[in-house]
């Protein structure tokens, strides 16, 4: 199935599913500066503007399901949602962010042209009826605790309000303690029932609390995972950036550098390209 984003972008907005280009899902795991958020922001429409790649910027106002209580979250709806709302105007490309509450739905998607369901809500059934009655387009995160045909039972809870605008988000499995592995069967389990599939990159390579009060990742196959996962057919990729990870307020560990991204995206598309030539 084929998703529109009526966003503000050139052309009319981005579809999602209709093979014609791999969809990029990015920017910083948290807020933590309107700054930093627009030096993400401003490099990645760049950088998926040169290759030809339609872009949807992320970032979280709250993240709400940090390992410590001690740990920074964001800085709030409001705020957070107001400098989404700037970045949205200033380079003309749409943003996603999370929501945690019903209460959040409403004034989340009067800023947002995609909400986003968070993996570890993705059963909630009155956060995911609420999210799909707003209409807007929905991301609703697998979580790491479900087999791929569950996802299955949270598309017929969306659907049932009528909202056909949905797209999935595998972020990997748990395997043991601390860690998580992706089963690549998932990609093909997923998209057969109908709705586009989205691979999160990044957060496939957290160590969940490895690093006791926080988790820890490995960034390192960032590259690799995202060439096997087009490869395979997924419909677009999301990933973390950040101008230093490891200065970051939130998911450091497995967040790419920006200054990485344009090389990995470039053979993305290659990949991409390639694959749809042949199928």
């Amino acid at each position: 199935m084929k998703i529109k984003i009526n966003g503000i972008t050139e052309g009319g907005g981005i579809t999602v599913g209709d093979s014609s280009s791999v969809l990029i899902i990015a920017g910083p795991c948290v807020i933590e500066s309107k700054e930093i958020t627009f030096q993400v922001a401003e490099r990645l429409k760049e950088i998926c503007s040169s290759i030809g790649l339609p872009l949807i910027f992320k970032s979280s106002y709250d993240k709400a399901n940090r390992t410590s209580i001690s740990s920074y979250r964001g800085p709030g709806i409001l705020k957070g949602l107001k400098i989404l709302a700037d970045v949205r105007s200033k380079f003309n490309i749409p943003v996603i962010s999370d929501v945690h509450s019903i209460e959040e739905v409403k004034p989340a998607a009067e800023v947002l042209d995609v909400l986003q369901i968070p993996a570890f809500l993705c059963r909630q059934t009155d956060l995911v009826i609420a999210a799909a009655k707003t209409g807007k387009p929905v991301n609703i995160k697998k979580g790491q605790f479900l087999a791929p045909w569950d996802i299955k039972n949270i598309i017929d809870k969306f659907t049932s309000t009528g909202n056909k605008n949905l797209f999935i988000t595998e972020r990997g499995t748990s395997f043991g303690y601390n860690n998580l592995v992706v089963d690549f069967r998932a990609f093909p389990i997923m998209r057969s029932f109908g709705y586009p599939v989205i691979f999160d990159v990044t957060h496939s390579l957290q160590l969940p609390g490895g690093q006791g009060v926080s988790s820890g990742g490995q960034r390192e196959f960032a590259e690799p995972l995202a060439r096997a996962a087009v490869a395979v057919g997924v419909d677009g990729l999301f990933m973390e950036v950040h101008p230093d990870p490891d200065k970051a307020l939130c998911d450091g560990p497995n967040m790419m550098r920006l200054d990485k991204v344009e090389n990995m995206l470039t053979s993305i598309k290659k990949i991409y390209q390639l694959l749809h030539s042949i199928l």
